[in-house]
């Protein structure tokens, strides 16, 4: 039976994501993800406060799905969809509806495997580090970033995570204490990204009792920590710098170029996965595809060819 309440919108998001994090236990990030997507539905189709969730109707639910199409990517559609389908079920648990909102759902298609990997090659790597030369407001800072990026392939939050404890000097490692798979790891610390750390850590960082890496230098929050989306918005300034023509203009394409360069220089899939932190090899099975060399050995030669 369904229940007729006027809610704010902001209420109605927060108790959908409280609801997820007790029951799911979603990461913060992954909830900010949800709610601003369920925010985006429910303005479109109820308007400004009070909204009242029971009017929502299986018309603006496609009508929403459609209006993102051609804004976001199949696998991002597949989010969209995945994340409208828990808010559906949330307000059916509520009592705000049936199933009708679930079904109007429609599939997205996105065949796993279906693309090649979007990688950057060596050269475009040195054109986009080649960017930092020259006098530039957080430049040692900025430069360290991408050094960490596109060197180790880590995630933009765990660079922005990265404290000053992480780093073991004497050892020559990095400790990443969580990532996505619910594990650390332990990876190897470079030269190269030794140095910029070095660089920014005695040449720009602003006094500060903050033990993350990387903090502001303007503003009010002088010395505070940098988000995910500072690190992404570096990259994306960096490639724009550079001129560097990029299917994907964010830091994920370093992590794509990190195991794109592993493969074809012979590590195994389950080295790329343990360096990039993947759940499941199936993750790191897309780039086979970059692996010519033994692409060209499991071919088959066609019956024709044959005769």
């Amino acid at each position: 039976m369904t229940v007729h309440r006027s809610w704010t919108l902001d209420r109605l998001v927060e108790e959908y994501t409280q609801h997820q994090r007790r029951t799911r236990g979603l990461r913060p990030r992954t909830l900010r993800g949800r709610a601003r997507l369920v925010q985006m539905l429910v303005r479109a189709a109820l308007g400004e406060d009070p909204v009242e969730p029971s009017r929502l109707a299986p018309a603006d639910v496609v009508a929403f799905i459609t209006s993102l199409r051609g804004r976001f990517s199949p696998a991002s559609m597949q989010t969209v969809r995945s994340t409208l389908r828990s808010f559906f079920r949330f307000l059916r648990f509520q009592g705000f509806c049936g199933h009708e909102l679930e079904a109007a759902l429609p599939a997205v298609a996105n065949w796993r495997l279906a693309t090649l990997p979007r990688a950057l090659t060596d050269q475009q790597v040195g054109e986009v580090l080649a960017s930092f030369d020259g006098p530039r407001p957080c430049r040692q800072r900025d430069h360290a970033i991408v050094q960490c990026l596109s060197t180790l392939g880590l995630r933009p939050g765990e660079v922005a995570s990265l404290r000053l404890d992480d780093i073991d000097w004497r050892g020559g490692t990095i400790e990443v204490p969580t990532r996505k798979n619910r594990r650390g790891a332990v990876l190897p610390l470079p030269r190269v990204v030794g140095e910029a750390l070095v660089d920014y850590l005695r040449g720009e960082r602003p006094a500060t009792d903050e033990r993350r890496v990387f903090v502001k230098h303007l503003g009010m929050r002088r010395g505070m920590p940098i988000s995910s989306n500072a690190v992404s918005s570096v990259v994306a300034r960096a490639l724009h710098r550079a001129a560097v023509d990029t299917p994907l203009a964010g830091a994920y394409v370093f992590r794509h170029t990190v195991a794109s360069r592993m493969v074809q220089q012979g590590a195994s899939l389950k080295e790329v996965a343990d360096v990039l932190g993947h759940r499941s090899l199936d993750t790191t099975a897309i780039y086979a595809k970059l692996d010519l060399p033994r692409l060209r050995e499991v071919a088959l030669p066609w019956p024709e060819v044959l005769r």
